[in-house]
């Protein structure tokens, strides 16, 4: 058998288990409404079912790198898909909400060990130089999943009920279990270390804190609701205390001081506002097209598909470019197509066609693919094997509590202006709405600067130069 085919494999049985935990978050959104009737809820107890699969997954995400450490990748990513169809089989049985949700905490749990490993394990198995392809192949199904999850819900709840939701995740990830028992590269568990328990409560708290106030916020008087105001100001107090305590722990939950490597913290940071812009699309383009320009929901859908789409593609290719040619013009490239497709999009009025905002949405698409996992790639390329775990974990926590925190602000700043009463409802939403497409459009453009100070790659033959910190 040739070398490649088992590192395909790898590649294969993380994407399974990859592709069935994005499908899944994103495929009960359109299911919310028969939960509701299903169990007589209120929209505030429905949407728990989607928290509380963001809350676990975030709060379990800084333990990951201390678990593969102790018990080896292979088996970590290996318990992750039991919890996972584990929680699938709790969610198919469940007889109360109490339960479902309970079901969604432990798919989150499960996730939040198996998405940072997946890259991981990817970097384990292909040397720098080769990673930009497989990781462009792994990004293009993240993206594409979210996107495609609530079509494949709606036409699952067209034939079965929400139940079936649940229960097609259990062939997938039987499947993915008995592949990844016999293809996954075993990894040496490092000698017995004690947890930095501290670090992690701290860490814990202050994610699931924040994220338990952040999805409180509904409207901007929300901010000053005594229960929302001190879950904010604890979840931050958490957080800053963790970031002083890790700094000074002589065996850290987390590395942070990753971040004072140049590429790395660039790399974090472009993931986070490609991010940003990524997740407020979701949320600023059904209003751009159903209210401002009057069109259905179908045309939401193929909108947010051509962006999909455009990022797949986009990704694989620039996947490759980034093997060869290294992260600075690519990454730039795709922040400036990304940033100016976001601009321009702020700028449409209600009588523009459809034709159009689908061009600028893959335009956007391509800026993301051609930057988001590559940055990703080269920011993780920086570190050593063993932090790379961490890396990973710390980056999707970056992205998961900043883009959360900034569809909150986009969501605030929409419900202000169509509140302020100077004009009517139509038009202020469509001046809002502009608003934070242009104010997103500039944060993405602000970000070229850290894209341009990536080193070149070395002439072929010529030795790197050492980075500077």
């Amino acid at each position: 058998m040739s070398p490649r085919v088992p590192r395909a494999l790898v590649v294969v049985n993380v994407l399974l288990g990859t592709i069935t935990v994005s499908l899944n978050n994103s495929s009960l959104n359109p299911a919310l409404p028969a939960f509701i009737d299903a169990f007589a809820l209120g929209p505030v107890l429905a949407t728990w079912i989607v928290a509380a699969f963001m809350v676990s997954m975030g709060m379990a995400m800084p333990l990951t790198s201390y678990l593969a450490q102790r018990l080896g990748r292979k088996r970590v990513y290996l318990g992750g898909l039991v919890l996972f169809v584990g929680g699938s089989l709790l969610g198919a049985e469940a007889g109360s909400i109490g339960m479902v949700i309970a079901a969604r905490a432990v798919q989150g749990v499960a996730s939040g060990l198996m998405i940072p490993l997946s890259l991981a394990i990817i970097f384990a198995v292909y040397p720098k130089g080769e990673r930009g392809r497989v990781t462009g192949l792994w990004g293009a199904a993240v993206m594409l999943a979210p996107a495609l999850g609530p079509l494949c819900g709606s036409l699952v709840l067209q034939a079965f009920d929400w139940r079936a939701l649940f229960l097609v995740n259990v062939p997938i990830g039987l499947l993915a279990l008995g592949m990844g028992y016999s293809v996954l590269p075993a990894s040496e568990a490092a000698p017995p270390a004690p947890l930095d328990w501290a670090g992690y409560l701290l860490a814990a708290g202050g994610i699931g804190l924040l994220m338990v106030s952040v999805g409180q916020l509904h409207t901007p008087r929300g901010v000053a609701a005594p229960g929302t105001l001190a879950g904010l100001l604890g979840g931050i107090g958490c957080l800053l205390a963790f970031v002083r305590h890790e700094l000074r722990h002589p065996a850290p939950l987390l590395q942070l001081r990753v971040f004072a490597l140049r590429g790395y913290r660039a790399s974090v940071v472009i993931a986070v506002v490609q991010s940003v812009g990524m997740f407020e699309c979701l949320v600023l383009v059904p209003l751009l097209v159903q209210i401002v320009m009057g069109h259905s929901p179908l045309w939401t859908g193929i909108a947010l598909l051509c962006t999909a789409l455009a990022a797949s593609a986009c990704g694989q290719w620039g996947g490759r470019w980034l093997d060869r040619h290294g992260p600075r013009g690519l990454v730039a490239s795709g922040l400036l197509l990304t940033g100016a497709a976001t601009f321009a999009l702020g700028s449409i009025g209600h009588d523009v066609g459809m034709p159009l905002v689908c061009l600028l949405m893959v335009l956007r698409g391509a800026g993301l693919g051609l930057s988001y996992m590559p940055v990703t790639t080269a920011g993780l390329d920086e570190l050593p094997e063993a932090l790379v775990t961490q890396g990973a974990a710390m980056n999707n926590i970056s992205r998961r509590l900043l883009s959360s925190l900034a569809i909150v602000l986009a969501s605030l700043w929409l419900e202000l202006r169509a509140g302020a009463g100077f004009a009517s409802a139509p038009a202020a939403t469509a001046s809002a709405v502009g608003e934070v497409f242009f104010a997103t459009g500039v944060l993405i453009l602000l970000a070229l600067p850290l894209a341009l100070r990536f080193p070149l790659p070395p002439a072929q033959g010529a030795p790197a130069a050492p980075e500077q910190r």
